[in-house]
């Protein structure tokens, strides 16, 4: 279909965007400098008050830092749904810790916590949830949760931003800590980066510091110090984490706009229900009355009794000129994981039976009234 084709996502980037990374380049802070701090500031006010937020340069290496901080290590278990992205795992042995995989709830695809709790072992430290889709965990019942078998709560965030668990923004509850992805297809974007967000402010001290090769001080704490630039001093072996200002310029204005962006998501989610109403498809499971969802992702999940199966459906809808995604392919499927740990489709039942049914379809704020009416036409024509 070439041009015409219907791609999945695209970051909704405009004028604004582009005029503040022009600034930032003609500033001559081309790494980090003022603007890093200024999106941290600015970012934890969106998630609430008493929170701090550190800026780094994926949401992979956000999740990595916060589980370095909480002293995560070999010997340990980290509680990981099968139902994610492969860096919520792969983190976990980079730190010479093991994930232990666990399937998720048939309605919601997020983290199963009756599972979670059957899978604590001794060596259980603590456990990654993951904001399925931008529809938020219940806060009360991760707090319950952890408090129960005396984990350590990691949220995986990359999907959810801005949403909301009973009217606590994800990122302002009480968590160990709550990790944001502004990758190019997420909700708000700086093209590559993300951000630690978290109460502690000794863990934010420690992701602060291993963001940047563990110096006691970065270079524009150094710029603004009346100390010598040149006199800093390695505290640990850290990494090369941080986020660029042309990043933050970007990831400013997308924050300003996030709402904005996120009630058009909205509103293209609640056009996709009334047009799939009457097929045979399983549609997102609603939230509950005071979240709010973040809608990254439309999930829809072929029923047996439709008249195709979800690769054909894939195949059709491209061949009609729309791209979809597949979100997601579950850990346990991979080479890798289902060989390291012995892993089958059996000990998944609920991600093992979803994973061949669901399919994700084009949902960002960008999108024309046109092209939302393309996607709910070319679904009822292949359905029918």
């Amino acid at each position: 279909m070439g041009d015409r084709h219907l791609p999945y996502s695209l970051p909704d980037i405009g004028e604004e965007e582009i005029a503040s990374v022009t600034t930032a380049l003609r500033s001559g802070w081309v790494s980090s400098g003022p603007l890093v701090p200024e999106f941290e500031r600015r970012f934890a006010e969106q998630c609430g008050t008493g929170v701090v937020a550190v800026a780094v340069n994926s949401a992979t290496a956000g999740l990595h830092l916060a589980l370095e901080a909480l002293a995560i290590g070999p010997g340990m278990e980290v509680l990981v749904p099968t139902w994610t992205w492969t860096a919520s795992a792969e983190i976990v042995v980079h730190l010479g810790a093991d994930p232990v995989f666990v399937d998720v709830d048939p309605e919601t695809l997020a983290l199963d916590l009756d599972a979670a709790a059957a899978a604590v072992t001794a060596r259980t430290a603590a456990v990654i949830p993951v904001h399925f889709a931008g529809r938020p965990i219940s806060g009360a019942a991760l707090r319950s949760f952890a408090a129960s078998h005396g984990l350590a709560v990691v949220e995986d965030a990359a999907h959810a931003f801005p949403a909301a668990s009973a009217g606590v923004p994800v990122g302002g509850g009480d968590s160990s800590a709550t990790v944001f992805s502004f990758y190019a297809t997420k909700p708000i974007t700086t093209g590559e980066g993300g951000m630690v967000v978290t109460r502690d402010a000794s863990l934010a001290a420690r992701v602060r510091t291993m963001r940047l090769h563990g110096l006691d001080r970065d270079a524009y704490a150094r710029y603004r110090s009346e100390r010598p630039a040149w006199q800093l001093d390695v505290v640990a072996a850290g990494f090369k984490y941080n986020l660029t200002d042309p990043a933050a310029a970007l990831g400013l204005v997308q924050l300003r706009r996030a709402e904005q962006m996120r009630a058009r998501r909205e509103w293209i989610a609640e056009r996709y229900r009334e047009a799939f109403a009457d097929l045979p498809l399983d549609l997102p499971a609603p939230v509950p009355g005071g979240d709010q969802h973040a809608w990254h992702i439309f999930e829809v999940r072929i029923r047996p009794d439709a008249p195709i199966d979800r690769d054909r459906f894939v195949d059709e809808l491209s061949r009609m000129g729309v791209s979809t995604g597949l979100h997601f392919i579950p850990l346990h499927t991979f080479t890798y994981w289902r060989t390291r740990y012995a892993l089958t489709d059996e000990m998944f039942p609920v991600a093992s039976r979803e994973f061949s049914r669901v399919v994700s379809l084009p949902l960002f704020s960008a999108m024309s009234d046109a092209q939302v009416d393309l996607v709910a036409g070319v679904v009822r024509k292949a359905l029918q």
